[in-house]
């Protein structure tokens, strides 16, 4: 049987796969750091299970989230490629059933291949953390829960992006590290001191397009309460603190600050300079990216650093 180009088309949509690289390299990082602490080099077939993971984690946090927010996101006049949703369920070119089926599909098998790394983990490395695996990743699905979902649905309560920062800056790179073989008491909690900030700021920043549809329906984002250029404001200030706190973070896993923190100091300035910035504008649209270029050119460069060793 085949598949019409336009279905094809709207899945590809609803997948968003731009946005893949904010989950693979926390995972990726993760894994550096625990290949590491393990003292082994890094295992090629844990590797592709743990982004396989998180290409399935990526897929059902989209699909979910798109499900969740229909409503709103008929609302919105000011999306990006960042932010309000994929339109597919707006446009109609497919229904709440599919994509909530997908998403549920997504959510088993990155439980099952959680299951199989936690396995495997255990027959090689008889280590008692290899469950964890499979905690970390209910843990991720009950974050997407919590983030749009009732009873709690954080994101219209104000806790929204503390929930995308635990989500993408701690339990991902834990559960890289965890795979590869990283004893979970050592995990350099200094590192993630250092990161969180960033994501944060990127998770602020993708809620900036969506201010007035979120506002029209209850959501109480940070542009929401504080308003877009403050929370600007607050992007930069919080990419400004990942700054300062790298030689603590990134000294926790035997690196110093270098060239590479120059990328990610360079896109918080645009993120500043970029101005006025209403929702719809192409000014913000360019902030929007340059928050996100910030938060991965930051992870993106210490995994480098890491790999190069």
């Amino acid at each position: 049987m085949s598949v019409r180009p336009g279905a094809l088309r709207a899945w590809l949509d609803a997948s968003r796969l731009a946005s893949q690289p904010s989950i693979a390299l926390p995972l990726l990082l993760g894994q550096l750091v625990g290949a590491q602490a393990a003292g082994r080099p890094l295992d090629l077939g844990t590797l592709a299970a743990v982004q396989l993971f998180g290409l399935l984690d990526q897929l059902f946090i989209v699909y979910a989230n798109d499900v969740a927010d229909r409503e709103t996101d008929r609302r919105n006049r000011t999306a990006t490629p960042f932010s309000g949703g994929s339109r597919v369920l707006v446009e109609g070119r497919l229904s709440p059933r599919a994509l909530g089926a997908a998403a549920a599909v997504c959510a088993a098998a990155l439980v099952a291949v959680s299951a199989a790394l936690a396995a495997a983990l255990a027959a090689a490395l008889a280590t008692a953390a290899a469950p964890l695996l499979v905690l970390l990743a209910i843990a991720a699905l009950l974050l997407l829960w919590a983030y749009s979902y009732p009873p709690l649905r954080l994101s219209y309560r104000g806790g929204g992006e503390l929930l995308q920062m635990v989500g993408v800056g701690a339990v991902l790179p834990l559960y890289g590290y965890i795979a590869q073989g990283g004893d979970p008491a050592r995990f350099p909690i200094a590192l993630l001191a250092f990161l969180l900030p960033s994501h944060l700021g990127c998770a602020i920043a993708t809620a900036l397009p969506d201010e007035p549809s979120d506002r029209e329906s209850g959501k109480r984002t940070l542009p929401v309460r504080v308003g877009g250029e403050r929370a600007a404001r607050w992007v930069v200030l919080l990419n400004g603190l990942s700054l300062l706190l790298a030689p603590v973070g990134l000294g926790a896993v035997g690196l110093r600050p270098g060239a590479g923190l120059l990328a990610p100091a360079a896109a918080a300035l645009v993120v500043l300079l970029a101005r006025p910035a209403p929702p719809g504008s192409r000014l913000l649209l360019v902030r929007v990216a340059a928050a996100g270029a910030a938060t991965l050119a930051l992870v993106g460069s210490t995994a480098i650093a890491l790999a190069a060793r």
